[in-house]
């Protein structure tokens, strides 16, 4: 654990612990909201917490991303440090003896990250090799973060475009035309897909979905794309420009229309979709994710509102400590039925899993706000 949070960006903690709310409990408040009050808006905003079947996207599509983007862009800080101390102006000057420091910094973390993604999906249960995923959302982060970092270090801005645009189109040209036993090239099902295949070819224990894994090896490949967007993004905020501060959210902000539109024409030829992470998904989440940042950087860094996103600060500030623990480290559940179930049954029968899933809420708050108070994060 740590105990600072210098050097942090306010919105990007605030960003982070609002995707991250999603997943914790905030889904769950929803849903049972729609129930107790099936009222149009609360349906809708209910259906955009489930993952798409297949092709397309939801809100609830949007969280893993939204969350590799963030890291991305807290890249450019984390090393601005390391560059001051070694008197050079870009990652790519640092002394190979830092750099060196750097790699093995940045493999520690992901390979914690890799196990922790093990322990998440059950790994102590020790239920057999067999019936053990081995691949994971922390996983991915760890190994997207990771390489993304690597092209940072060791290539100027032109070529970590050459590195953004390749992924894609390679990542593209490979799901089209290299054909897959038994199904040919092109074809985007769960088990007709390259990524599916390379998943029953070489990823070890158990698949999450039978025939592929939703983040499996091949489509790790582009989800490092997406947190070189980051990279951009942070690069792009910090430079020292000679435009101000509102010309480059202006420019941002048409990156992110530009995105979003390029991801739903490829969407044409090769569909969004989460689960293979497309190339258009790339593009397209991509852009949503720069605005969702612009927002939250112009309310809270720019002018000063922060006391309203504290809750998300909150979450922000130990989004790891905080997943894992809802995943299944904590029951939340419980702790939540034995402080507040008592005065929850005193309320409307219909709304009584909304108060109890809002409680699980609730528990978890105080437990984080238990830890800002301390400054205990979870630094990985």
């Amino acid at each position: 654990m740590s105990n600072t949070t210098k050097g942090r960006l306010i919105s990007l903690d605030a960003l982070r612990g609002f995707v991250m709310f999603w997943i914790m409990s905030g889904e769950h408040v929803i849903h049972t909201l729609a129930k107790a009050a099936p009222i149009p808006v609360f349906i809708w905003m209910s259906s955009q917490l489930h993952h798409a079947e297949w092709n397309g996207i939801t809100f609830y599509d949007m969280i893993f991303p939204v969350f590799l983007f963030v890291a991305g862009v807290s890249m450019p800080y984390s090393f601005e440090k390391k560059m001051e101390m070694a008197g050079v102006k870009t990652p790519q000057e640092l002394p190979s003896n830092e750099k060196k420091k750097i790699y093995l910094s940045m493999l520690r973390r992901t390979c914690i990250l890799l196990v922790l993604g093990f322990v998440v999906n059950g790994l102590l249960r020790f239920e057999g090799f067999d019936h053990t995923r081995f691949a994971s959302v922390l996983g991915r982060i760890g190994l997207a973060w990771f390489f993304a970092g690597i092209i940072y270090l060791n290539f100027d801005l032109k070529k970590q475009l050459i590195w953004f645009f390749g992924i894609l189109i390679g990542y593209y040209a490979a799901m089209k035309w290299i054909p897959v036993p038994g199904f040919g090239a092109g074809v985007l099902t769960k088990q007709g897909s390259l990524e599916g295949y390379i998943d029953r070819l070489f990823l070890p224990g158990r698949l999450h979905s039978t025939v592929y894994d939703p983040e499996g090896i091949f489509s790790t490949i582009p989800a490092i794309a997406t947190a070189l967007l980051g990279v951009f993004t942070g690069t792009f905020l910090k430079a020292n420009y000679s435009f101000s501060i509102k010309v480059k959210l202006f420019l941002m902000t048409l990156t992110a229309i530009v995105l979003i539109i390029a991801g739903l024409v490829w969407d044409i030829n090769f569909p969004i979709n989460k689960h293979l992470w497309t190339s258009s998904f790339v593009c397209f989440v991509g852009g949503f994710s720069i605005l969702f940042f612009v927002f939250f950087y112009l309310i809270i860094d720019l002018f000063g509102f922060h006391k309203w996103a504290f809750p998300l600060i909150l979450i922000g500030s130990n989004s790891i400590l905080i997943y894992i623990a809802a995943e299944g480290l904590i029951d939340f559940k419980h702790t939540a039925d034995y402080v507040f179930g008592g005065l929850i049954n005193f309320t409307p029968l219909v709304w009584q899993p909304f108060f109890a899933a809002l409680s699980v809420t609730v528990v978890q708050l105080l437990l984080l706000y238990f830890l800002y108070k301390r400054k205990w994060f979870l630094k990985i």
